[in-house]
């Protein structure tokens, strides 16, 4: 017969209802561990006031019609390289505004993930890691807004411009879920309050009261949250003006290019000005599996005007050293140019870029051989990527924060931090 178990080896009552609740809410609700070192580590990394916008190519951009050109290869493709200003570093002929921009900019040029496809693909560049059944992983704007976020602020610490991603804020919980807007920068109807203000008030105090004196009797973490959601909307209406840019649009559009992409990155450069910690701001259409070269004929001439009008704005009001641009999307396109001029999902050898707080700009990293079919020296894992971006941002990326009662860091256990795009 088995011997009695020691008291050491009992699940105690707590933690079993950590690991029930984790369990059951999908980890959504709960990151029960170590929250007090958490709450001082996101103290701590909110001094430095640092930012992130990130433009999502969805659909996946080819990196050979933009950063990764293979001129007179077979998977070269018909637009030709130009130079930029950095000597040395080229781009795709339909690039001509970031040309100019490339002493800012850091390509890696030797992407290597894991997801194919378009839902899972899309899912790890959010979130650095692979869809799983057990958890929900945040995206990294959760993370961000976590950790650079504003307590208690008028605006939110993470919005989304017509972009996509799902996994919003995963196991951190509702409170860094996205605040998403449609691709003309509209707020959305509950954004605005339909009462007169004094009867709002009575009944904002009268709610209060109620929550109140429940809160001091039943402690509920639904609750909790639902009452700092309702909070977070009734602070906006304070903030409302940071999403009007008509008056600057009118000064700006030859900056930023006259297309609705550039107007998406002139209201993430006023948000991140207005506070906010993390915008992602999305151009879809990408996915090009025929016609590839059409499509991004006509899409990346606006996506990279406005690219470059951003990083120009930025580094204009001083935020570009404490602002991170990061340019992705979930997949790389084939080498191979398909039977319907088209090039389809790729991820052995692909192209993202990095620029402001921090990075070492004018630089290429990584290189794929000479079809581009495979990488050729110093291959980035989606890990590698996530722990570099959160370094960028004063961000460790080695913290744990809790699914459940298991630990998991920000970035994949194994992944590395890319010394060589810091500056």
């Amino acid at each position: 017969m088995n011997p009695p178990c020691i008291r050491t080896e009992h699940l105690s009552r707590r933690a079993l209802m950590k690991g029930a609740l984790g369990t059951a809410a999908g980890g959504v609700v709960m990151n029960w561990g170590g929250l007090t070192a958490s709450r001082a580590i996101a103290e701590e990394a909110r001094k430095q006031k640092k930012h992130c916008i990130l433009l999502w190519m969805n659909g996946g951009a080819s990196q050979f019609e933009t950063f990764d050109m293979k001129p007179g290869r077979p998977t070269g493709g018909p637009f030709r390289p130009t130079d930029s200003n950095v000597p040395g570093i080229k781009v795709c002929e339909l690039m001509p505004q970031m040309a100019k921009q490339m002493d800012k900019v850091a390509v890696i040029r030797s992407m290597h993930t894991s997801e194919i496809d378009h839902p899972g693909g899309i899912y790890l560049m959010h979130t650095g890691y692979r869809p799983s059944a057990n958890v929900r992983f945040p995206e990294m704007g959760a993370v961000v807004a976590k950790y650079q976020g504003t307590e208690g602020g008028e605006l939110p610490d993470f919005v989304k411009v017509s972009s996509n991603g799902d996994a919003g804020g995963g196991f951190l919980g509702p409170k860094y879920q996205p605040f998403g807007i449609g691709s003309e920068g509209t707020l959305p109807p509950f954004s605005t309050s339909s009462m007169e203000p004094a009867k709002e008030a009575k009944r904002h105090d009268l709610r209060s009261f109620v929550e109140d004196k429940f809160a001091t009797e039943t402690r509920s973490e639904l609750a909790k949250m639902h009452r700092e959601a309702y909070e977070a909307a009734r602070r906006l209406q304070k903030g409302r003006d940071a999403f009007k840019i008509d008056a600057e649009w009118a000064k700006s559009k030859e900056l930023y290019g006259d297309s609705e992409f550039g107007k998406r990155c002139l209201l993430a450069r006023k948000l991140v000005e207005s506070g906010v910690a993390f915008v992602e701001v999305g151009q879809s259409s990408y996915d090009s599996h025929a016609d590839n070269f059409q499509w991004h004929r006509g899409l990346v001439p606006p996506m990279e005007h406005a690219w470059a009008g951003l990083l120009a704005d930025l580094k204009e009001r001083g935020l570009l050293e404490n602002t991170l641009v990061v340019w992705t999307g979930e997949i790389g396109r084939t080498p191979q140019i398909n039977n319907r001029a088209g090039r389809d999902h790729y991820v052995r050898c692909w192209s993202t870029a990095l620029a402001g707080c921090g990075i070492k700009g004018g630089q290429l990293y990584g290189s794929s051989d000479e079809n581009g079919v495979d990488v050729k020296e110093n291959p980035v894992t989606e890990g590698d990527f996530f722990a570099t971006i959160y370094k960028a941002l004063g961000i460790d990326p080695k913290i744990e924060n809790y699914a459940g009662l298991r630990p998991i860091p920000l970035a994949q256990f194994g992944s590395k931090v890319v010394k060589a795009l810091l500056g």
